[in-house]
């Protein structure tokens, strides 16, 4: 294994005064962002009237959220298309100005210090690539040594390492338009962390990836986080990243936090069905019936089973499938985690309808 840890990129010496220590890598305190859109109004007299006097709404994205991201945390933000995750996102890096609220990150205020904090986070926007579509990655990854104004020596070793972690060796002088989305990913991430950022800010990295591919993401930005303590936060619409990969998860809709907890209390929380699995050493009764039990599927010697854990406990079943026949095997498994997230939207549906306009 690579001891990423005990070869760091050497900074700048006016650059060092930024690596002081933090409580918190981020905190958000009732941060919110409204956008002043043009609404066209219907009809040809419309269509001139709001050219001659446009007709200006408020879009509010993200309404007074409030948490924390720790030292060396790796977090999800997840919601649906529109929930707020990428403005969040564009304001932590200080791309995009508040309607309100506070953030720091690493101590700065992004909007306020944007280009001090760039020397200390990086950020990957799945659908945003930064390489140079018609160079090869190692062009990139040159320039971006000039950007960051990394020492030579120190570049050409922390370039080298990376390369060896993300097994880039065939790819780096290929052009990137000839690389596949997979290949092109992993050039993506690479040349974020050349730097040896302290935060890295991950917007769908793994969008339109086969398994393999996502497999390989997954693997590396673990390594990277257990190894160099780099911090992570994460948006993702594909659950596996989140399962896979991090402990807390806030799941963020119409602008809102809806929940922010672990991901294992999630499953708790939100896990109100729970199929069973069991095979017996004998053939179980046909007329096999069990309060408050549905019977999914029944083999010769196996049953699937699916029971309201608001009702039944699973340790109850367990004991009442015991009692009726010597079992050999059984298995509880946990739903995907779409499923449980699925609920929590529904549940959501219910409130106000996403993005509330008004006239200004």
């Amino acid at each position: 294994m690579l001891e990423l840890a005990h070869r760091r990129t050497a900074l700048p010496a006016h650059r060092l005064q930024y690596r002081t220590a933090v409580m918190s890598t981020v905190t958000i305190q009732n941060l919110s962002k409204t956008f002043r859109v043009k609404h066209k109004r219907p009809g040809l007299a419309g269509s001139l009237q709001s050219v001659i006097r446009p007709d200006y709404r408020a879009v509010e994205a993200v309404k007074g959220i409030s948490f924390q991201v720790e030292p060396a945390e790796l977090l999800a933000l997840i919601g649906p298309n529109g929930a707020g995750k990428s403005t969040t996102i564009k304001m932590l890096t200080g791309i995009l100005y508040p309607s309100g609220g506070r953030a720091t990150v690493l101590g700065m205020t992004p909007w306020e210090q944007r280009r001090k904090l760039a020397y200390q986070i990086s950020s990957v926007f799945g659908q945003k690539p930064q390489l140079w579509y018609h160079l090869p990655a190692i062009d990139t990854f040159n320039l971006f040594a000039k950007i960051y104004e990394l020492e030579p020596v120190a570049f050409r070793q922390r370039r080298d390492l990376l390369i060896e972690l993300f097994e880039l060796g065939d790819l780096i002088t290929i052009p990137v338009r000839k690389l596949s989305l997979g290949q092109r990913m992993r050039c993506e991430i690479a040349a974020s962390l050349l730097h040896r950022p302290r935060l890295i800010l991950l917007d769908e990295p793994t969008i339109g990836l086969d398994v393999v591919a996502k497999q390989q993401i997954r693997d590396i930005i673990r390594r990277l986080n257990q190894e160099e303590g780099t911090t992570v936060l994460l948006t993702s619409h594909d659950a596996g990243d989140v399962e896979s990969l991090c402990k807390r998860v806030i799941i963020i809709n119409h602008g809102q936090i809806i929940y922010n907890d672990r991901v294992s209390a999630l499953k708790r929380g939100y896990l109100t069905r729970k199929t069973i699995d069991v095979r017996f050493a004998e053939a179980p009764p046909a007329d096999l019936a069990l309060d408050g039990i549905q019977v999914l599927k029944a083999g010769r010697l196996g049953l699937k089973l699916e029971l309201d854990t608001r009702q039944t406990s699973p340790e109850q079943v367990i004991q009442r499938l015991m009692a009726i026949r010597p079992v050999v095997d059984i298995n509880i498994p946990d739903p995907p985690l779409e499923e449980i997230i699925r609920e929590i939207y529904l549940a959501e549906s219910v409130k106000p309808a996403q993005n509330e306009v008004r006239d200004l």
